[in-house]
């Protein structure tokens, strides 16, 4: 993967690269954040959505998971720029600005 964005990603994994599950680290670079967000949602599936903490946790396991919320997040609404993931609050799709509290993760839904 050269510099992380959301197509190189995806493409990387169609490859067979670094989509598959990223080793545990206290320290993820954001493009192993972003990879691991959408490897999740993939898996999950259309339409259904993913906790940002089911990320820090396959990253950091599951005793040292919380100081990577803030950069799971980061990362999840980097990918919601570039529309590669939907956030949501109540179950609703918020903008990147609107994003606060509890959120979810889901691929986009395709109209």
């Amino acid at each position: 993967m050269r510099d992380g964005t959301v197509a190189e990603i995806q493409a990387d994994s169609a490859a067979g690269g670094p989509m598959v599950r990223a080793s545990m680290t206290m320290n993820p670079d954001q493009a192993s954040i972003a990879a691991e967000i959408l490897r999740q949602t993939a898996e999950r599936g259309d339409g259904k959505s993913i906790c940002p903490s089911e990320v820090a946790r396959a990253l950091a396991g599951e005793g040292a998971w919380r100081p990577l919320m803030g950069p799971v997040r980061q990362a999840a609404v980097a990918l919601s720029r570039e529309g590669a993931v939907e956030i949501l609050r109540k179950g609703k799709p918020v903008t990147p600005e609107e994003v606060r509290g509890v959120i979810r993760l889901r691929r986009p839904v395709q109209a």
